[in-house]
């Protein structure tokens, strides 16, 4: 059925997936109505399609399928609608003085003459057009998100659409949606192929089949970290989203040649394999192979004794490094680019202390980074010099997509570039960064290969030492361990593929039986708020729950919840709900898409102000503020960032009081928890739990059945990337011999 009503307010919207709640004035009467809706305003009036339901919780509902956004047509809903903050340029005061300047032709006004507008007074000629102008743009929009919005495409999704196409996007989508899979980030095939075949598009036609190979390398790309597909994979995939038999595998094979030849993909035999990659990647990984060749042979000119000043430095500072400590040093020193790679305790920032003083008493340039905030900070107070995120010494910036402003034309000011947690940097962001990096520059990039590869494409750090073509240091003595400590001896014991010492004495590495994962869940709970807050004096904030995966009793959505409910239920008057997570202030929480335009203020220690663009998925932060009003949401981050967000982004955050191994890469926190649960092979392995137990500075408690610990050690399992980088890094190398 269809009704007719007034918005009166918003009470919810998620932009993500365009669900709201909003309160309709209809029959004189208050509504709510719930379901797919666009952003709308005050006094605005709706036509929608839906039926009314009852909700056990908030009584009657009308639930919308469909919904339509009428321009108003009454004297006080005219001004109202003006006075949204809809149209630029627009008050209430102005509003006011147009409407009882023209009444019921106020609209007509603005779109068709709007010059008539500049007799009233404060509106010039210019303004009058600019308010016109405005008013145009917004009605383009909110007919383009309404279409789309009517094939399912959330609030949020639409207006990001409308940006890129803006009044071509109805155009662009009838005569070709799968357009949206190229152009649009979080478009994927499966939500341009309803769309196009609500419009009729050919089932067979070569536009969807070639969007479907597409998708399918984009795909693997981010779920699996590929930069290529064998192209049977390619093909056998891309049929099989497709919906297509073996009678259509032709017109599958014959688009991927489509493809090549319009140069989006490219497709060659490489080392007896037929492959189909990204032209993208292609061309990442093949710069960065050059690159590095190129910055490898590079020859220093430095009249400094090496050995000498590193032997001063160890009598001065009373240490002692081995042999393949001095190694590691004296090649990062001498060569162009160096690798040292280890695990825990093995003295890598030992090494990267002794490098910079090295470097500082040449008066060289040195330049930290690392590629998380959490990192970056970590590396700032080992090191006792500042670090930055690799994005920010790129000078990132951007809306939709990254866009870096160091680049070959603009190259970054340093004599020396230390990479610190190498095995989280993708392809495309190391890419970016080689861009960036002079020809003279030494490149020394530190990082522990075991641990879990970039959450992004590529494999490229253990692509770097495979390939045998870099100076490399593999540092395997074990440093760092003070007396009784396990957390280190344990770590290694578990990357060798052994159980680790389960001692009660231990002070620092614990061990707790469970086999019900219920009552698993019902101790990590109690650990985290009572026993070593108690025992130990760890607060909730220091002790992070570190699980394998996000359902189960013991998995991130139930031990969230669970965690919130007992660390912080107590709110400030107010709390954001939606359909999958209330907030609160005071909630520990974290950042799960890259945001690159999101401002924030970040507050030095002197009392100085950093304003910045850019907060990055793993972020963690705690909110600080919730706006009663507007129910804007300020979150300070563990770097010192601090962001405000409009509860209709709040779906770019996630409760984190508990989190996923895989979004602790580079983070370390004073206490680590960690469940025990079984799933899958490929999931439960012995590098997810390496990186867990690896994420502690101070105590590990490992929580689960000693079964479990033994499945996940002796599962040495690595999916494996199809990446070019080693064999094109070999290849380049080959050119030289």
């Amino acid at each position: 059925m269809k009704i007719v009503g007034s918005v009166v307010n918003t009470v919810f919207r998620n932009a993500e997936n365009g669900y709201s709640v909003i309160n309709l004035s209809y029959n004189n009467k208050r509504l709510t109505a719930v379901g797919s809706l666009p952003e709308v305003y005050e006094g605005q009036t709706l036509e929608l399609d839906g039926e009314f339901v009852v909700n056990k919780r908030f009584g009657e509902q009308f639930k919308v399928d469909e919904a339509r956004v009428i321009e108003p047509t009454t004297l006080p809903a005219i001004e109202r609608y003006l006075s949204s903050g809809l149209i630029y340029g627009i008050g209430p005061a102005t509003a006011k003085k147009i409407v009882n300047e023209f009444g019921l032709d106020t609209l007509s006004v603005l779109e068709f003459a709007p010059l008539k507008l500049s007799k009233i007074r404060g509106i010039s000629r210019q303004k009058a057009m600019e308010i016109s102008n405005a008013y145009n743009d917004m009605k383009g929009m909110q007919s383009a998100i309404m279409f789309l919005q009517s094939h399912n495409i959330s609030t949020n999704l639409a207006i990001k659409i409308y940006n890129i196409y803006k009044d071509k996007t109805i155009e662009v989508v009838k005569n070709n949606p799968y357009q949206l899979v190229e152009d649009i980030d979080g478009v994927g095939f499966l939500t341009a192929d309803k769309i196009a075949l609500k419009l009729g598009i050919d089932v067979y036609g070569e536009n969807r089949i070639k969007a479907g190979l597409v998708y399918c390398l984009k795909l693997f790309s981010e779920r699996e970290g590929h930069t290529y597909l064998p192209k049977e994979d390619l093909v056998n995939s891309c049929m099989e989203i497709l919906s297509f038999g073996e009678q259509e595998r032709h017109l599958v094979e014959q688009s991927v040649d489509f493809l090549s030849v319009e140069g989006q993909i490219k497709t060659f035999n490489y080392r007896g394999k037929d492959i189909c990659v990204l032209t993208k990647f292609y061309f990442h990984e093949k710069y960065v192979a050059q690159k590095l060749f190129k910055l490898t042979f590079n020859r220093f000119n430095d009249d400094f004794n090496f050995l000498e000043n590193v032997n001063f430095y160890q009598r001065l500072h009373n240490i002692q490094l081995n042999g393949e400590q001095t190694d590691a040093v004296l090649t990062a020193l001498t060569k162009g680019v160096s690798i040292i790679t280890g695990g825990p305790g093995t003295g890598k920032t030992t090494i990267v202390r002794c490098i910079l003083e090295m470097f500082k008493t040449q008066h060289k340039k040195v330049l930290l980074c690392a590629p998380t905030g959490r990192a970056s900070k970590r590396l700032t107070e080992t090191s006792g010099m500042e670090a930055k995120t690799i994005h920010r010494a790129l000078e990132m910036t951007g809306e939709d997509t990254a866009y870096f402003h160091r680049n070959e034309e603009n190259p970054l000011d340093a004599d020396v570039i230390i990479v610190d947690e190498m095995s989280m940097v993708d392809i495309s962001l190391f890419y970016h960064l080689l861009k960036a990096v002079r020809s003279t520059t030494r490149l020394i990039l530190v990082g522990d290969k075991d641990q879990l590869p970039s959450v992004g494409a590529g494999n490229v750090l253990r692509d770097l030492i495979e390939s045998g073509r870099l100076p490399t240091t593999q540092l395997k003595n074990i440093y760092r361990q003070e007396e009784n400590s396990l957390i280190v001896t344990n770590a290694h014991l578990i990357n060798c593929g052994k159980m680790p010492i389960l001692d009660n004495k231990s002070k620092d590495f614990f061990y707790i039986a469970g086999n019900d994962l219920t009552a698993n869940s019902e101790t990590i709970i109690d650990l985290v708020t009572n026993r070593l807050p108690k025992y130990f004096g760890y607060k909730p904030e220091d002790i992070q729950v570190l699980a394998p995966m996000k359902a189960g009793p013991c998995g991130i959505d139930n031990l969230n919840k669970r965690l919130q409910m007992t660390i912080n239920p107590h709110f400030s008057g107010i709390e954001l709900e939606n359909e999958f997570t209330k907030y609160h202030v005071g909630d520990k929480v974290m950042q799960i898409v890259n945001n690159y335009q999101m401002n924030y203020v970040k507050y030095e220690e002197n009392g100085a102000t950093n304003n910045g663009d850019g907060v990055f998925n793993g972020d963690i932060g705690y909110i600080t503020k919730i706006e009663p009003d507007t129910h804007e949401v300020t979150i300070l981050f563990d770097d010192g960032k601090m962001c405000k967000y409009a509860a209709s982004d709040l779906y770019q955050i996630t409760l984190a009081y508990a989190i996923t191994i895989h979004k602790s890469q580079g983070s370390e926190f004073d206490c680590v928890v960690i469940p025990l649960v079984p799933g899958a092979p490929i999931i439960i392995t012995r590098n997810l739990l390496y990186t867990a137990i690896t994420r502690a500075k101070k105590a590990v408690v490992l929580v689960g059945s000693k079964q479990m610990l033994a499945r996940m050690i002796h599962n040495n399992y690595t999916a494996q990337r199809y990446t070019l980088l080693k064999n094109f890094l070999i290849d380049e190398y080959a050119k030289s011999d």
